[in-house]
């Protein structure tokens, strides 16, 4: 999916939501635990329900490898099903890889070309070398770790060069310009750390931000919006316990979709505030 499809899709349903399927096989409903695949059972649910109001599906690669071969398959089983359903939907595979160039390589190929999903998500520290690989493959994406929602961001992150005057975090932004650019990187932005998306859009303005921490984080959509929202819209913003485990019941997936049709509203409404759809 290239950067004008992404913005179609975004513009048809009136919406820049992603749905994180951060599956977890001790929360998932008891119901669905006697299937054969209670994983893929709960993803398929989800997935019909909230399709009309989401852009984006994001699997949290942890929660399948948790599971060893089941959980492959069921990763498998619940990509090639979105592909084949819903073909317009962007598929994001939350893996935060990145090591040396032949490793890299091959989880590229593991993710992009074996399970066909649409991006990626990869930790830039370990520089150009690692990245590129994943970069080789065309209306593919790449989603560097940039500004992250978790305390430990702290840490690392905001660490400032004197020689400089930057935090590492700008230093990853502007560096990696030269690996890639608005039409196969983006960028993943902490929805708790929404004010600082104003420098954030100084560096990059025109790329797309996969922005999580909305919802059970405590991220504000609202100032999201104002700070990081460009002509394109260039945000795509996940919300995952707060649509998929709204409700461990039979109604789970009905429940499911209400919420996601709740954020999808607030997105319409933003939308049209700023004038992009």
């Amino acid at each position: 999916m290239n950067y004008k499809q992404l913005f179609e899709q975004i513009k048809k349903k009136n919406s820049f939501l992603c749905v994180g399927l951060d599956t977890d096989i001790e929360k998932i409903p008891e119901h669905l635990k006697s299937k054969e695949d209670p994983i893929f059972e709960f993803n398929k649910a989800i997935v019909d329900s909230t399709e009309k109001y989401t852009i984006a599906y994001k699997p949290n690669i942890a929660f399948y490898e948790s599971l060893g071969t089941k959980g492959w398959i069921a990763l498998e089983k619940t990509v090639n099903y979105i592909k084949e359903k819903y073909p317009e939907v962007f598929v994001i595979a939350d893996a935060k890889r990145g090591d040396i160039g032949n490793t890299s390589k091959m989880y590229a190929k593991a993710f992009l070309e074996t399970m066909n999903f649409d991006s990626i998500t990869v930790a830039p520290y370990m520089g150009e070398d690692s990245v590129t690989p994943f970069l080789g493959y065309k209306d593919k994406w790449v989603i560097l770790l940039a500004l992250t929602s978790n305390k430990g961001a702290f840490d690392l992150q905001f660490f400032k060069s004197e020689e400089e005057n930057k935090h590492l975090y700008e230093k990853v932004l502007e560096k990696s310009q030269e690996w890639g650019d608005e039409n196969n990187m983006m960028y993943v932005v902490g929805a708790t750390k929404a004010e600082m998306l104003k420098g954030i859009r100084d560096i990059i303005p025109n790329h797309f931000l996969l922005v999580p921490g909305v919802g059970a984080q405590g991220g504000s959509l609202e100032e999201v919006v104002k700070y990081g929202i460009n002509s394109h819209c260039g945000l795509i913003v996940n919300s995952s316990r707060g649509i998929i485990y709204a409700c461990q019941d039979e109604a789970f997936a009905e429940v499911a979709a209400r919420e996601a049709k709740k954020l999808q509203q607030e997105m319409e409404r933003l939308l049209k505030e700023y004038k992009v759809c």
